[in-house]
């Protein structure tokens, strides 16, 4: 098989910081109501936790969410990833429930192709109480995205790898024609992994890319 597209999940696989909106609650000083509410809505009622979470964030001053996002700190390994599946003309793409900024700023890095991340609307440097959700929790969402992207692309969803970390990459791995489970606790997830790589040097996906 020829693969032609490789997607990625960013947090826990290009970004060190696992849950970025725990983070973003911590800097803007909403931390232990963000958690109670993540804890509460995040894979029950996604459209409510987006509107509890914007009370508590509308009118904040965003300086402290972009420092946060120039202040992820890359997986090992990351710069030789992209630069060996540029160097072989994959397409690439982010497909991520995590902040479109913060995927904005790997695109612009590191020449991604195509990214997809929930947005936070920041308008004159002042979150707006606006939240544009495309991948929302994840899990049928990406699958949905990747089916998409291919149809766009010209090309099968079996003609794509996917690397994630997480239990809501499951049924993207199951659309896709190779998956990679990259330094994941999650036992959902490299059940239906076609590779599991353990340890947090993304470099070590290579072997499955070439």
């Amino acid at each position: 098989m020829k693969y032609k597209l490789i997607c990625l999940d960013m947090n826990g696989v290009i970004f060190q910081d696992v849950n970025f909106w725990l983070k973003v609650h911590e800097v803007f000083g909403t931390a232990e109501q963000g958690k109670k509410l993540t804890q509460q809505y995040l894979h029950r009622n996604y459209q409510k936790l987006v509107e509890e979470i914007m009370k508590l964030w509308k009118g904040k001053e965003a300086t402290p969410y972009f420092k946060l996002i120039a202040s992820l700190q890359y997986m090992p390994g990351v710069r030789g990833v992209f630069a060996f599946i540029k160097k072989e003309g994959f397409v690439t793409a982010i497909i991520s429930a995590s902040s479109l900024d913060a995927a904005r700023r790997v695109q612009q890095e590191f020449g991604v192709d195509h990214i997809y991340a929930n947005e936070l609307v920041i308008r004159n440097n002042c979150v707006t109480g606006d939240f544009i959700w495309p991948i929302g929790a994840g899990k049928h969402t990406k699958a949905e995205i990747i089916r998409h992207l291919c149809t766009d692309l010209g090309i099968s969803t079996k003609e794509t790898i996917y690397i994630g970390d997480d239990e809501i990459d499951v049924e993207a791995f199951q659309e896709v024609g190779l998956s990679i489970a990259f330094n994941s606790t999650s036992e959902k997830l490299k059940k239906v992994a076609t590779y599991i790589v353990e340890g947090n040097d993304l470099s070590k996906v290579l072997p499955y890319l070439r």
